[in-house]
């Protein structure tokens, strides 16, 4: 005989395990939902320009591979590749050696508050603009500047800094050093303190905990850390206008040179693909070898 309770049970759990399923769905779709609108959308109009082409200055659809054999032919263009990912490369590195003691000392010498305190102040540039403070560095690098002005006292030349490597070394580490430190603060400061205190008690010094305890421990968050750096510096257009002047060939300087000159698009287009390409299989390479299991 046939329990009327025992369909109703069984409704319930129905009902639950399709209610949970479809809460759980509501938190997830938000990033779908952001990929799709602001990444997908976006690649696939720019992978459909890069095929079109422009007549009498105005972009026309089409389906024609000349935007890819023009500008995969210039000699320039690879020229400008490699001096940015080079140069995106070398200040990356750079950057994150310069702010890891800082890192380290928040991680591990301030006490949870001042780390805190300290963490916000490393936010705090992020509440100015990005454009001021690169026109800031001017008043320093330029001739007759801060630094030039110095260097004359110790008599030195006293040349402008300004459209050198230095200069737009300081625009990327300007952007990025922010978001370095605090990458690798929460990197280091997320160490389980137990594998320290035990290769201390063991007798380890602090270089060997340092390079076989601490950086294996954090490599995630540093790497991580790296790789910001190398991204922002990598699609930098500000300081490499107006630290740089121009001067050194880079692929956002290109994408705009192309815009500018009689609105090709689709050339700007196929430089930009080229550029999300090499920053995915970067991106793609450095996490997996963050997060390689060891030998």
């Amino acid at each position: 005989m046939t329990s009327p309770a025992f369909p109703a049970r069984t409704s319930g759990r129905r009902f639950h395990f399709f209610f949970n399923r479809a809460w759980q769905a509501l938190w997830v779709l938000p990033l779908p939902a952001w990929l799709l609108l602001f990444f997908a959308v976006p690649l696939g109009l720019l992978v459909a320009i890069s095929f079109w082409s422009v007549v009498n200055y105005r972009l026309t659809p089409d389906a024609t591979l000349s935007a890819w054999r023009y500008v995969l032919g210039l000699d320039f263009l690879w020229a400008s590749f490699w001096r940015s990912y080079g140069l995106s490369m070398a200040s990356a590195v750079a950057i994150s050696l310069l702010a890891f003691p800082a890192s380290y000392a928040m991680a591990f010498v301030a006490a949870p508050r001042q780390r805190l305190v300290l963490l916000g102040l490393a936010i705090a540039p992020f509440f100015t603009s990005y454009l001021v403070r690169i026109y800031s560095w001017q008043v320093f690098l330029t001739e007759g500047g801060v630094i030039s002005s110095i260097v004359q006292a110790l008599g030195g030349k006293g040349e402008s800094l300004l459209n050198t490597y230095f200069a737009l070394f300081l625009g990327h580490a300007t952007l990025a050093l922010p978001v370095v430190l605090i990458l690798q603060t929460i990197a280091l400061a997320n160490v389980d303190r137990t594998g320290i205190s035990a290769a201390a008690n063991l007798g380890a010094r602090p270089g060997a905990i340092l390079f076989r305890v601490i950086l294996p421990a954090a490599r995630p968050g540093l790497t991580l850390g790296l790789l910001f750096a190398f991204l922002l510096s990598y699609a930098e257009f500000v300081s490499a206008s107006y630290l740089g002047g121009g001067t050194f060939q880079t692929l956002p300087i290109l994408v705009t040179d192309l815009v500018r000159a009689g609105q090709q698009w689709p050339r700007a287009a196929v430089v930009s693909l080229l550029m999300i390409a090499s920053l995915l299989v970067t991106a793609f390479v450095t996490v997996l070898w963050a997060y390689r299991e060891k030998g």
